[in-house]
């Protein structure tokens, strides 16, 4: 299965006598980033909810919401870094002086210091409590990431439908190309013969002229080039898991290959057939932005 990278999931729980809650939702990213909200008293759970997330998906902006309150646990216990704070406070003091200002520093100032504080729960049991947030995000991350595949399966049929469209092109200008150069060299033939008048036409000079044409113009290894990287997109796409780096990759080449057909070209009908083939690369590449 192939992943978007936006998705959104959600579960909470009353479990042990608190009411838990976790959301997590995702953006497209190059890589798998994290950030996180979460209580200060349940900050030292955030390390271990990341490693978990992080085990389910590789790429995206990822957020995490963590909700916990207590309806029958153990009350808090706050307690005070006191040399911190008294280190904040001489600090404090001797800026007013060197400044000359007024020292003016209360308690309330002190406050401001939040790495002051240590917030935790009476009788806390860690490995209990992480052990029941980790349940409940478990559960998010499951309607997580069958969201995001939800989105991803989307993705990749509209991917495939553009992937057809782009070879059934590709057959079209391998059928164009297939009577250029003979349609090139009786043009040629024709002019010499109207320009000598009764003198003879050089046959060799023709055939030299129009296999330096057919050199110029052949398109053939374009043609199967790209015949291969849609292979290789199909397949990848069937293959599932993280794909989008690959898909890029593959995406460059069916531009560069395309590109190269319309500078070779001198065929109108040729050169429209790469413009549309141009646009739907570039559809495919809008969306696989989105995949994992």
């Amino acid at each position: 299965m192939v992943f978007s990278m936006t998705g959104y999931g959600r579960a909470e729980q009353t479990v042990h006598g608190r009411d838990i809650a976790v959301e997590i939702k995702s953006v497209n990213a190059r890589y798998f980033e994290y950030s996180s909200r979460m209580p200060r008293a349940y900050a030292w759970v955030d390390d271990r909810l990341k490693k978990r997330l992080s085990a389910a998906i590789s790429r995206g902006k990822t957020e995490l919401s963590l909700i916990v309150t207590d309806v029958g646990a153990a009350g808090t216990v706050i307690s005070v870094n006191e040399e911190l704070a008294r280190g904040y406070l001489d600090a404090l003091r001797g800026l007013s002086a060197s400044l000359g200002v007024e020292d003016d520093v209360t308690t309330g100032t002190l406050t401001r210091f939040s790495d002051i504080f240590t917030v935790a729960r009476a009788g806390m049991d860690e490995e209990q409590v992480f052990a029941d947030i980790a349940a409940v995000a478990d559960g998010a991350i499951a309607a997580f990431v069958k969201m995001r595949g939800a989105e991803g399966e989307k993705l990749a049929e509209d991917v495939l439908a553009r992937l057809d469209a782009v070879e059934r092109m590709v057959g079209e200008v391998e059928r164009l190309s297939e009577g250029r150069v003979q349609a090139y060299t009786e043009r040629l033939y024709e002019k010499l013969k109207t320009l000598l008048q009764d003198r003879s036409v050089d046959d060799a000079r023709v055939l030299t002229e129009a296999a330096v044409f057919a050199d110029k113009t052949a398109v053939d290894e374009e043609t199967v080039r790209l015949r291969s990287h849609l292979k290789q997109y199909r397949e990848i796409l069937a293959g599932g898991g993280p794909v989008g780096r690959k898909l890029d990759f593959l995406t460059q080449e069916l531009n560069r290959e395309t590109n190269t057909i319309g500078s070779k070209t001198q065929d109108l009908a040729v050169t429209r057939l790469v413009v549309e083939m141009k646009a739907e690369i570039e559809k495919i590449r809008e969306q696989i932005q989105n995949i994992e």
